[in-house]
């Protein structure tokens, strides 16, 4: 990936901010960038400073919340909200702030909690790309509810549930959500939008 600048291109990584989710990305992007490309991580405020690296670049973006993050938050519906609506704000003035540099952004990479960021960058005419934190086991999970091979929410009579390649599966080795969906429902929804369940 070449900018227009005859440079290697750059590729701002948004994380979601919590615990599994950091980490990957900030992984992804260092392995990005000891291949040639530019790569930022974009955080929130409250956890860019638990961020400690030299090789990438880390920018703030905010969720709204920028003195504590989600636990200033009246809920988690509330939050997904604030930093859908702030976030995207903010990503776009960080991919304005690099556009008249020698390293314009030429693709955006984003955690799969925060499709926004894709909507972010096709408005500048950037690739967006979802990356997905979870394991293939659980990605797999959600396919075989999307084909209606495994009812939702999974049956505790249905455990141990049984797929090709893995032990017998639990509940509790399984997404708590997939057999509570009340009480994550505003991640749920959007795991389910982006699986088409």
């Amino acid at each position: 990936m070449k900018n227009q600048g005859g440079g290697h291109g750059h590729v701002i990584v948004v994380t979601y901010p919590a615990q599994g989710h950091i980490n990957p990305l900030l992984q992804f992007a260092k392995r990005l960038a000891s291949k040639g490309l530019k790569a930022t991580l974009a955080t929130t405020h409250y956890t860019l400073k638990s961020i400690n690296t030299t090789t990438i670049g880390v920018e703030p973006i905010s969720d709204g919340y920028d003195g504590g993050g989600f636990e200033l938050a009246p809920s988690l519906e509330a939050y997904l909200e604030s930093f859908r609506a702030v976030g995207s704000k903010t990503l776009a003035e960080l991919i304005i702030k690099f556009s008249g540099s020698d390293s314009p952004v030429n693709c955006v990479i984003y955690d799969s909690l925060l499709p926004w960021a894709h909507e972010a960058a096709r408005q500048f005419g950037i690739i967006g790309i979802i990356f997905l934190t979870n394991s293939a086991s659980v990605c797999s999970l959600y396919c075989r509810i999307h084909r209606g091979d495994l009812s939702f929410p999974v049956q505790k009579e249905k455990v141990p549930l049984l797929m090709p390649g893995l032990p017998p599966l639990e509940l509790s080795e399984m997404p708590s959500f997939l057999a509570q969906p009340s009480d994550h429902s505003p991640y749920l929804a959007l795991i389910m939008e982006k699986f088409g369940i």
